[in-house]
């Protein structure tokens, strides 16, 4: 799987986990030069407390596109150490 935003690759990877139709990449197949950690989270009531990335490429910076849930809830277990994309950010197989 890989996830593109303005023609960037920012993660691939073949060991993606899906949850909620999302692709969760694990933490080292992520480009890091594409990402600025954020203070902004927002909560789920399954998955626990989620913090974001911005996904920056050319100058261009799409806020908050990327989550992750650093210490998620025993649901959600299996997404630990990985990273999901939205806005605009496309993930293709």
């Amino acid at each position: 799987m890989r996830a593109i935003w303005k023609g960037a690759v920012l993660a691939e990877s073949d060991d993606t986990v899906v949850v909620e139709g999302n692709h969760y990449f694990p933490a080292d197949a992520l480009s890091q030069e594409h990402f600025r950690a954020t203070d902004h989270q927002s909560v789920c009531p399954w998955k626990g407390t989620a913090s974001y990335y911005d996904v920056i490429v050319d100058g261009d910076v799409n806020a908050h596109a990327a989550w992750y849930y650093p210490t998620p809830k025993e649901a959600a277990r299996e997404i630990k150490g990985r990273v999901a994309f939205w806005r605009g950010v496309e993930v293709t197989g």
